[in-house]
């Protein structure tokens, strides 16, 4: 039976490459593409990344219910089309989803039955590091993603299941785990979270 798998994690914690090593290695997994208001990046497609609309376009589809859900994030606009999700899942296929916190609780009240994952990474350093890396921003803008990392990694507790981005190859071992339903020791209650977290906020 398909499922719909929801993952989420703070800007910078790498969890797009992680998605894209997990359709690498499961190909009959679909990623949902999402609408966003945001300008498209160097190398990214249309329809491939993100269907790229306008605000009042983007408008329009909230006003008709097109969206299963959607957030503001860093001043655009991210939305998930209803229609696809439920097209994608009954033809069999699973569907994982990659979008924020705000996206993931919308997502959860209207289908309880999907499986949630939030993605760490090992420490504040590696966070600050990896953006940087990305060459994407300003270094005003890489600050208030560090910022707002905070305020997204408080909510890891809301999620079913919790991967730490340490080691990469290890992370896509536990995501597909958990695709697999053999996450069991990946549980976002396991204790040790709470040190990690603590080291994080701080």
């Amino acid at each position: 039976m398909s499922k719909l798998f929801v993952i989420s994690a703070p800007s910078g914690a790498g969890k797009t490459s992680l998605v894209r090593a997990l359709l690498a290695r499961r190909p009959s997994l679909v990623v949902s593409v999402s609408h966003t208001t945001r300008a498209p990046r160097a190398q990214e497609v249309e329809g491939r990344d993100y269907y790229f609309v306008s605000r009042e376009r983007f408008e329009e589809l909230v006003r008709s219910g097109a969206f299963l859900e959607h957030a503001p994030v860093f001043d655009n606009y991210y939305g998930t089309g209803a229609q696809q999700v439920r097209e994608r899942l009954a033809e069999g296929r699973d569907v994982v989803l990659e979008i924020d916190w705000q996206g993931a609780q919308q997502v959860r009240r209207a289908r309880p039955d999907c499986v949630t994952i939030f993605v760490l990474p090992p420490s504040r350093a590696a966070l600050r590091e990896r953006l940087r890396e990305r060459r994407t921003d300003t270094p005003e803008v890489i600050e208030r993603r560090l910022r707002d990392a905070v305020g997204d990694m408080t909510h890891y507790r809301e999620f079913d299941y919790v991967v730490v981005n340490d080691d990469f190859e290890r992370a896509v071992l536990e995501l597909n785990a958990i695709l697999d339903g053999r996450g069991e020791a990946l549980r976002s209650d396991r204790p040790e979270l709470a040190e990690l977290l603590g080291q994080l906020l701080r």
